[in-house]
C-alpha cells in the first residue's frame, strides 16, 4: 500500500459505544429510562452507520466498545477501541485504520443522527486540500474530525467533554500550521431537549421514529 495522494477517497471511522443500558447516553436519565436511552443510542447509531454506508468511503471501520449487535451492518470492520480515556480512543482509532490502510481518515460519533452521506463525503473531499477537517459540535465539542496523514498529538491528552473541547483542537490545529477547513455545526444528543431538537430536524429517521414511540413530544 501507499500512502494517500490527492483525489483518494477516505476511510469512514465511527466510534461508538455498543448500547447496553446503563452504559449509553446516561445523561438522558432520568427524562428517559436506562432501556430507553439505550433504544434511543442504538436508534441514532443506526442511522449514522446508515449514512456512513451510503456515503463514498475506501474503508468503513467500527471502533466499538462493546460486543457487535443485529444493529450492525454488514461492510464494516470492526475493530476494539483501545485507550485510557475518550481523547486516547479516539488518537488510537485514528492510528489503528491507518495502519491497516494509509489513506486519510474521517472520524466521527454516534450522537449525531442527523449526519448525511453528503456532509461525510464533503469531508472526504475536503482532505484533497487540507490536512484537518473538523465538524464542530453545538455544545463546543466536534461532531467530526478528519485527518489526511493522523497526528496524534492532536488529540494526546485533549480534554474532552467540555464546552471549550473545540476551541482547544482547534488552537493545536494553528500551533501545528496545517490547512484546516470546517464543516457546518451539528448538535450532538446528549439531553432530552437535544434529542427533541435532533429529531425534529430528522422526522422520516429512525431515531425520530423512536423518540415517538417513546412518547416524546417531538417539535413539528
Amino acid at each position: 500500500m501507499t500512502p494517500a495522494t490527492s483525489g483518494t477517497a477516505a476511510q469512514l471511522v465511527v466510534i461508538a459505544k455498543a448500547p447496553v443500558p446503563g452504559t449509553v447516553k446516561t445523561r438522558l436519565t432520568p427524562a428517559f429510562t436506562a432501556r430507553e436511552a439505550a433504544a434511543l443510542a442504538e436508534s441514532a447509531l443506526r442511522d449514522t452507520l446508515s449514512a456512513v454506508a451510503a456515503a463514498p468511503a475506501a474503508r468503513r471501520v467500527l471502533a466499538l466498545l462493546g460486543e457487535p449487535g443485529p444493529w450492525l451492518p454488514a461492510g464494516y470492520d470492526v475493530v476494539a477501541q483501545r485507550g485510557d480515556d475518550l481523547a486516547a480512543r479516539l488518537a488510537a482509532a485514528f492510528a489503528d485504520a491507518w495502519t491497516a490502510l494509509p489513506v486519510p481518515v474521517v472520524l466521527i460519533g454516534m450522537d449525531t443522527p442527523q449526519v448525511t452521506p453528503a456532509l461525510l463525503a464533503e469531508a472526504g473531499r475536503l482532505l484533497d486540500g487540507h490536512e484537518v477537517v473538523v465538524g464542530p459540535a453545538a455544545d463546543g465539542g466536534f461532531w467530526l474530525l478528519g485527518q489526511r496523514t493522523p497526528d496524534p498529538a492532536l488529540l494526546a491528552g485533549l480534554p474532552m467533554s467540555r464546552p471549550d473541547t473545540g476551541a482547544l483542537l482547534m488552537e493545536r490545529i494553528r500551533a501545528a500550521g496545517v490547512r484546516a477547513a470546517l464543516l457546518p455545526e451539528l448538535t450532538d444528543v446528549d439531553t432530552a431537549a437535544d434529542a427533541r431538537a435532533v429529531a425534529a430536524r430528522i422526522p422520516s429517521s429512525r431515531f425520530a421514529a423512536t423518540l415517538a414511540a417513546l412518547g416524546a413530544d417531538v417539535p413539528a
